[in-house]
């Protein structure tokens, strides 16, 4: 029974992301998008800036030992010549109070040795790990610069792709019904067209015969124009003039 639950859980969340997916605003996905890789960018500078300034800290902790071992090694240097000089003047006692303090000073300076020779390792570990979260943020800056430019890029295709989408929808409008209430415009230029057919046809059905007689007279008219201009034609070429029997030919013989 709990498998089956879970099963049932995991699939309505599914669905529920997917169905997100598919209603949100891709504007609205890659700013956030580019403010993730923002955000992710100012993390990666703060950590990089905690390791740079751990390897600042071993690299002063180191140099503060080295000045102590300077020193201590300084100091029995000083101890032992003093030492020294006691013992050429016969003081037998201040000769061994020197020597006394140099040893003491010694067994520092040996543990001076030891703690510089582990900061300095410490400051080469610091200064590679340094390094690299440097060079990461140099990296990670280069990629978000990258994105950022992309950005303006996508936003310009979107913005393409809601106007082309407009488009095809406007254009679909004109070819596929809208509903019952709406006709196609293919619908309506079927119905104008077969109208003004229509009316043409009324129109030549109604023409009376007296418009048929005008329409033979102005025929006749242009007809006897056009013989007479070709009469004055072939006068100016002095070809002579033919009778309309010659113009329109021999006339069939009878059978």
């Amino acid at each position: 029974m709990f498998k089956a639950i879970k099963k049932w859980w995991k699939y309505m969340s599914a669905k529920l992301s997917s169905s997100v997916e598919e209603r949100a605003d891709p504007k609205v996905q890659l700013e956030q998008a580019i403010s993730e890789a923002q955000d992710q960018h100012r993390r990666l500078r703060e950590q990089a800036a905690s390791v740079i300034a751990n390897q600042k800290q071993a690299e002063m902790r180191l140099n503060r030992a080295i000045e102590e071992l300077e020193k201590a090694t300084s100091n029995t240097k000083q101890a032992l010549t003093m030492a020294a000089g006691e013992e050429s003047k016969g003081n037998a006692t201040k000769a061994a109070e020197y020597n006394t303090a140099a040893e003491s000073i010694a067994s520092r300076l040996v543990r001076l040795d030891n703690e510089v020779a582990e900061q300095k390792q410490v400051v080469m570990q610091a200064t590679q790990a340094a390094d690299q979260a440097k060079a990461a943020v140099q990296q990670n800056a280069h990629a978000l610069q990258t994105k950022l430019a992309e950005r303006q890029k996508l936003l310009g295709q979107l913005d393409q792709a809601k106007m082309q989408e407009q488009m095809n929808k406007a254009m679909a409008t004109l070819s596929e019904a809208m509903g019952t209430d709406v006709p196609t415009f293919d619908q309506v230029r079927d119905k104008i067209e077969a109208r003004y057919a229509k009316a043409k046809g009324v129109a030549e059905l109604s023409t009376s015969p007296i418009d048929l007689h005008t329409l033979a007279i102005e025929q006749a008219r242009a007809t006897d124009q056009t013989r007479a201009k070709l009469d004055e034609l072939r006068a100016e070429l002095g070809l002579g003039t033919k009778s309309p029997a010659q113009i329109e030919g021999p006339a069939e013989s009878a059978p």
